[in-house]
């Protein structure tokens, strides 16, 4: 569902992301591991072709992303480290705005659907979101993902800053998401929720892709251990 083949990067000729290979198949969550400046963002960034490749291909389903951008786009969640909505829209006007950009109409009822699917909170469906908290923001980025009917999503340091509650709820979610069939490619510093949420974990550095590993096979001590050595 989601592949790189020999895909590279460089930025004004440092190397950002040097040859990866990466496949992540539906129900799978994949975790890249690293430091910042690791390739993590650049990765994700190729697979929305917001940035070109300098040599290799990303697939979405198949397709190569650099032909048709617009359409593997439109099989793709995008969840930032800081989710943007329309701060003076509620959560439903937000969602039924965001699924209209991609060609879904839904009745109310339907969006609420959604939203209540996404732990978003039946009092919140109808606040502006500038009073949401980023958990909250969060929990609509995954009714946006689940209304526009995604095949895979790819999130950026989604759990940064939320609190221990907000972020095993989160977990919880993407979970249940991969359970249904999404691939989901996940770039991230928390080695403790790479390892309870995740069925594989890829570690970078220096924009390669170093080691991947079977989060059930290890512990989150061998974990951390193995994380600082390929740091180190």
């Amino acid at each position: 569902m989601i592949q790189a083949f020999n895909l590279s990067k460089s930025f004004n000729g440092q190397p950002a992301l040097r040859q990866l290979n990466l496949s992540v198949a539906p129900g799978e969550i994949y975790a890249l591991l690293g430091a910042n400046g690791a390739g993590k963002t650049t990765t994700i960034n190729l697979f929305l072709h917001f940035l070109e490749p300098d040599e290799g291909e990303a697939r979405i389903d198949g397709m190569p992303v650099a032909e048709d951008p617009w359409t593997a786009r439109a099989r793709i969640a995008y969840i930032p480290e800081n989710i943007q909505l329309y701060p003076h829209l509620s959560g439903i006007e937000n969602l039924a705005y965001f699924s209209a950009l991609s060609g879904q109409k839904y009745t109310t009822a339907a969006l609420e659907r959604f939203l209540t699917q996404a732990g978003l909170e039946p009092e919140a469906h109808r606040k502006q979101a500038r009073n949401y908290s980023k958990g909250m923001r969060q929990k609509t980025g995954i009714a946006i993902a689940l209304a526009k009917e995604a095949k895979a999503m790819l999130l950026d340091e989604p759990t940064s800053g939320l609190d221990p509650k907000a972020s095993n709820e989160f977990a919880r979610l993407l979970t249940q998401l991969s359970e249904q069939g999404m691939a989901v490619l996940m770039a991230t510093h928390d080695l403790f929720r790479a390892k309870e949420t995740a069925t594989r974990i890829g570690i970078m550095r220096s924009g390669q892709l170093l080691q991947e590993l079977q989060p059930s096979e290890i512990g989150h001590t061998d974990l951390e251990s193995l994380y600082l050595q390929q740091m180190s």
